[in-house]
């Protein structure tokens, strides 16, 4: 990378961090946010979960492996801006096809180095995650402080119908199939799909809007509901769609947004986080087993567990705050997790869950 020239970051609240401009030149406002993963850059990038957002990794160097296609999670990044202490200038790795900084030139992205990632980390964890600009062509923090002032808030946010796909597609399953899995796409990351179609499920991919009664057409076994961006709050149309889902019987496994759209389809309420989880590092309890998973993360928003009708469970609760990151129906065939059992990036521990997903549509089956 050549020497850099100044950007400019300015919160809501007029915090300023001033640092070197890399990835594209240009500007961005968005929900200012961080990630705690560290290594998965580049599938934080893809992630669709993203989209509206400026993202701040807390690990300090960033870049070091370069960027390959194998590891995007979607057809494109989806962030606005990306910050970090420190940008790689050397992508050291054999499979490397090309250096974040060209990444991000070649997607528009614009893109901030050589700040106190922590303190903005400290400010946001105390403050809360806000508004902001980032620039490289405006380095006038009064102008950057109104941009971000007059940019949305992520309240009330529809973003899933920017991110979901717009045509029907299928992936196949992998060796004989076993079960056909429509999957609502609100931002569907490429790891949930290879993990589905790895347990037999020829998986069907459908725009977020997609009418109920055109799924269930289709004849599933399974119904999944993928992560995604926004509010959930402001999915009224697609929870009406979700609840005529779950009228039907048919067995529904949500992650992340979808599992957030389920608590409300259950009849319960949506909240917005101070600063969200995100990240590979989440502790997340088993109510039912005592078990700990450690998880990946990736949600502004979260179910309120006292909304919940008497027959919702919940399965699982987040160790840093006690919110409610797991739900099951008590007499529907219906499992939730607010995390992400494909990770990509993040442990593993979780993938287990799609393995629950299998066998509800195994015992389904089986008794019809």
């Amino acid at each position: 990378m050549e020497d850099k020239q100044a950007a400019l970051l300015v919160l809501e609240d007029g915090r300023e961090f001033r640092g070197r401009a890399w990835g594209a030149a240009g500007e961005c406002v968005g929900e200012m946010i961080f990630n705690t993963s560290m290594s998965g850059y580049q599938e934080v990038l893809t992630d669709p979960s993203y989209a509206g957002q400026i993202v701040c990794m807390t690990y300090p160097l960033i870049g070091n492996y370069g960027v390959n296609e194998r590891d995007a999670e979607s057809s494109r990044p989806w962030v606005e801006g990306f910050v970090v202490r420190e940008a790689a200038r050397v992508a050291s790795n054999w499979q490397a096809e090309e250096t974040l900084d060209a990444y991000l030139k070649r997607w528009n992205i614009p893109a901030i180095e050589g700040i106190d990632t922590r303190a903005l980390v400290r400010h946001i964890r105390t403050r809360g995650a806000m508004r902001a600009c980032l620039s490289s062509v405006d380095l006038d923090a009064e102008s950057l402080l109104e941009k971000a002032k007059a940019s949305a808030r992520m309240e009330r946010q529809e973003l899933a119908s920017v991110v979901t796909t717009d045509v029907v597609y299928e992936i196949p399953a992998e060796a004989a199939e076993r079960f056909h899995v429509v999957c609502y796409d609100f931002g569907v990351k490429r790891n949930s799909l290879r993990e589905l179609a790895s347990f037999g499920c020829r998986v069907t991919v459908v725009p977020s809007t997609t009418p109920a009664h055109d799924v269930l057409a289709m004849k599933p076994d399974g119904i999944f509901l993928s992560n995604g961006p926004g509010d959930p709050a402001a999915m009224d149309a697609v929870v009406t769609e979700i609840k005529h889902v779950l009228e039907s019987g048919v067995p529904t496994f949500g992650i992340c947004f979808g599992h957030q759209l389920l608590g409300r389809a259950f009849g319960g309420s949506t909240y917005k986080l101070p600063f969200g989880h995100r990240g590979g590092n989440q502790p997340v309890k088993d109510l039912l087993t005592g078990t700990i998973e450690i998880t990946a993360h990736n949600h502004g928003f979260a179910v309120d567990g006292a909304s919940l009708p008497e027959a919702v469970e919940v399965t699982h609760i987040n160790l840093n705050d006690n919110c409610v990151e797991g739900m099951r129906h008590k007499t529907l065939p219906v499992i939730s997790v607010q995390y992400h059992p494909e990770a990509a990036p993040g442990p593993h521990d979780a993938a287990h869950h799609f393995r629950r997903f299998v066998e509800i549509m195994e015992r389904v089956i089986r008794d019809v």
